[in-house]
This record gives C-alpha cells, sequence and structure tokens, in this order.
C-alpha cells in the first residue's frame, strides 16, 4: 500500500476502505508518513470529502491510537455535551451540573478556547486553583462520588487526533466537515461515554457559517454515534450574536453562577435548560423529554445545579466561594464603556467581532500555545431588539493592559448595528437532530 496511491485515490473523489484510512492513521502517528504527504491527503479530503463509512473509520481508527478510559467501574449511564464553539457559550458550566444534580454520570472532556471561541477548561481554570489535569483515577473516583468532573484532552486520548488537528491548523482544512466530524467524536468515543448531546454552533461567531453545512456535521457526528451503538442528539443553534451578556473567562464564570441561582439572562438559562433535559432524557433519568425538562427545571429552581458545581469545583481544588464571592476572581484593572452614537432598536450584535475584541485584549488565543488573561472580557449591556437612546452604554470593555484597547474598542463599536425599526425575533434553536 503507498500513501500516494492513496492521496491520488482521495483527491478523485474515491472511497478508501477502512484498511486503507487505518493505514494513513497509523503511518501518520507512527512517523513513517512525512507532513508533506498528510497534508496532501487532508486537503484532498477538504475538496472531496468523505463517505460515512470512511468517517467512522477514521474516527475508531482516531479513538483507538491511544488509551482508552476506562469507566466500567463506574456507575450508571455516562453522559457528555459538547458544543462546537462560540462567543459566550458557557453552557457547559450550567448544563452539566444540572444534569449531574439529576442523576446522570457526566464526563466532561472539554477544550480550551481557540481564535475568537471561548474554552470551558479556560474559564474553570479562572478560579483559583482549579485543576482540570485530573488522573484517570482521580477522574474515576469524582465521578463515583460527584457523578461529574471536568478534565481536558491528555495526550494519551486519541493522539492521532491531536497531529492531525495541529497540521489542519496549519494547513487551512480546519474547517472540513468530515475531519470536524471525526476529531470531536474521536474524542468522545475514547473515555467510555454511552450518549452525547450536540450543540453546534452556526453563525457569524461559530465556526460553521451557513445552517446546511451545521446540519451536514450534526448529521454525519450522529451517524457516528449510532454506528457505534452510542446514543447521540444535537441541537442547532444560533450564534450570530453572543450568548448571554458576559463574553471572557472569568466573567462568564460570574455569570454561571447567576444562571445557577435562576438570575442570569434568558437565552442562556433557556439553552442550558434545554441541554441538561437531553443530557437526562439520554441518560435514561426520566422516560420522556418533557419529564426531563421538568427535572431540570427544578434542579436549576431549588439550587440543586449550583451546590453541585460548588462540589466540583471543591474537590477540584478551587474555591467554591468565588462562586458568592466575584471578587475572589480575577478582576480587570482597567474598563472602557462603548456608548450608542444613535437613539433606535439594537438589530444585530457581531458575535464573530465581539469574541475577535475579546480575545485580543488577552480573553483568547491564536494558537494552542498563547497565555491567556482570566480577568480581561466584554460585558454586553443590551440584546437585539432592545431601544436604545443616543449615548446609553452598549457595553463594557474590561481589561488589564492598555495596548490594542483602542483596536478592540473599534471593533466593539462596529459589532453594534441600529436601526429605527425593531427587528424580527431570532430562534435560538434552530433544529434538533437524532
Amino acid at each position: 500500500m503507498r500513501t500516494v496511491d492513496l492521496i491520488h485515490r482521495k483527491r478523485d473523489a474515491e472511497e478508501l476502505s477502512a484498511e486503507e484510512i487505518g493505514f494513513l492513521v497509523d503511518g501518520y502517528t507512527g512517523g513513517t508518513i512525512p507532513d508533506y504527504q498528510m497534508s496532501a491527503f487532508l486537503m484532498a479530503v477538504y475538496f472531496s470529502g468523505m463517505t460515512d463509512r470512511e468517517v467512522s473509520a477514521l474516527t475508531e481508527r482516531m479513538t483507538s491510537s491511544g488509551e482508552m478510559v476506562d469507566l466500567a467501574s463506574v456507575p450508571g449511564i455516562k453522559v457528555d455535551k459538547h458544543s462546537t464553539g462560540g462567543v459566550g457559550d458557557k453552557t457547559s458550566l450550567i448544563a452539566a451540573p444540572l444534569a449531574a444534580a439529576a442523576g446522570v454520570t457526566v464526563p466532561m472532556i472539554s477544550g480550551r478556547a481557540l481564535g475568537h471561541t471561548g474554552g470551558t477548561l479556560d474559564k474553570l481554570e479562572s478560579i483559583p486553583g482549579f485543576r482540570t489535569n485530573l488522573s484517570t483515577d482521580e477522574f474515576r473516583e469524582q465521578l463515583i462520588k460527584l457523578r461529574l468532573a471536568f478534565i481536558g484532552q491528555t495526550p494519551q486520548v486519541a493522539p492521532a487526533d491531536g497531529k492531525f488537528y495541529a497540521l489542519r491548523d496549519a494547513t487551512a482544512t480546519v474547517e472540513s466537515i468530515p475531519l470536524i466530524a471525526s476529531s470531536i467524536m474521536s474524542k468522545k468515543m475514547a473515555v467510555g461515554l454511552d450518549a452525547l448531546v450536540l450543540d453546534v454552533k452556526v453563525g457569524n461567531g461559530a465556526f460553521m457559517k451557513k445552517q446546511v453545512d451545521a446540519r451536514r456535521l450534526a448529521q454525519m457526528m450522529v451517524g457516528i454515534g449510532r454506528r457505534l451503538d452510542k446514543r447521540v442528539q444535537a441541537l442547532i443553534t444560533d450564534m450570530n450574536q453572543p450568548l448571554g451578556y458576559a463574553v471572557g473567562n472569568a466573567l462568564e464564570v460570574m455569570e454561571v453562577s447567576q444562571t445557577l441561582q435562576n438570575a442570569g439572562p434568558s437565552d442562556l438559562t433557556r439553552l442550558s435548560l434545554e441541554l441538561a433535559a437531553r443530557m437526562i432524557y439520554l441518560g435514561k433519568i426520566t422516560a420522556s423529554l418533557e419529564e426531563a425538562r421538568e427535572l431540570a427545571q427544578t434542579m436549576l429552581l431549588d439550587g440543586s445545579g449550583y451546590r453541585k458545581l460548588k462540589e466540583v469545583i471543591a474537590a477540584q481544588g478551587g474555591n467554591p466561594l468565588v462562586l458568592d464571592r466575584f471578587e475572589l476572581l480575577p478582576n480587570a484593572t482597567g474598563a472602557r464603556e462603548i456608548t450608542s452614537p444613535r437613539a433606535g432598536y439594537i438589530s444585530a450584535i457581531d458575535a464573530e467581532y465581539i469574541g475577535m475584541a475579546s480575545s485580543m485584549i488577552g480573553a483568547g488565543r491564536d494558537t494552542k500555545e498563547d497565555g491567556i488573561d482570566p480577568a480581561v472580557g466584554v460585558i454586553l449591556e443590551v440584546k437585539p431588539g432592545q431601544k436604545v437612546d443616543a449615548g446609553s452604554v452598549l457595553c463594557r470593555l474590561y481589561y488589564t493592559r492598555d495596548e490594542r484597547v483602542e483596536e478592540a474598542a473599534q471593533l466593539v463599536e462596529d459589532a453594534f448595528r441600529i436601526s429605527s425599526a425593531a427587528p424580527e425575533e431570532r430562534a435560538l434553536i434552530l433544529e434538533v437532530v437524532g
């Protein structure tokens, strides 16, 4: 079997067998296939796509490229939740505690911020002392005790995906739907999950800009799960405006605390409850989705989800008091108000611009190696549909260093669209797949 022949066939949109895909994955992971050949293969996939059989074969081979996290000793149905990345998307920190409080076992394998989108691990690590590098044994023990633990992907879990992702980032093939699907699902399947709830973002603040592409990605991931005998559901949700009001790591932890005390933004609360309900339903805690929605709501209203997150923070080395006393979190030293140039209605807030501005002042990273400033970010004061006066505050920029603040402020100003008439209300959940 020759690598060049497989590149040639994929370039011509032919289907490769599971053995041929295994040869490519093993060869690249093991160092016998060089970067330049794998780059050519990834670009061939980018333009020619992959069949469902090929995507499943790629996912399985990447899953088995490293160690499997055995959760057989952990009781209950294991359900994770994954978002494809958005701006102000802190739903994992709300939905997971609600589901765990309802009785679901939730092994959360979370990611970091990249580009203009936030990452769950970075938000958690803005809590002083919080550890996300639990050993496999610690992870298992915490799941048995609390039914919820947050960790990152280790170099031992799906290492092929780590190598492929770095190369995709350097070869402009990140947006390939088959490669995104296999990357996400290989990490999830390596952790002994029984079920998975996916939040596939679409819009200017998401990696998927078109709903047809988001649907294809959702269908592909649900299909991979089914062929591997896992229960998977996907929501396609709007990311044309930031979710909630807070964008930035410690700022988002504050909003999580407010939301788990039933005092959060309506869009964030609504989506978090729906994701938690689907986790509860796939975890077979309730017989119907409607009962799961009622149970998720109960866990929010009686404070069970809030208490669960506090337990997890304490168990992973953080100070649970940060959810009550925000001064214990990293706080910015500077603030800049962005005001409305005229009266009217907020017709749109470009989520990508807000995410880019937040990242620019230190809340995000351009490469995986970049450091993050946990204190900085943006807090919106308005949402689309609201009426504003000339000079009223649209949002506040929180920073710790002066460089790039002017640039970020200009980007934030450009994110707001103001019109003379109120816009039509947009749906938050656009479709359900699976």
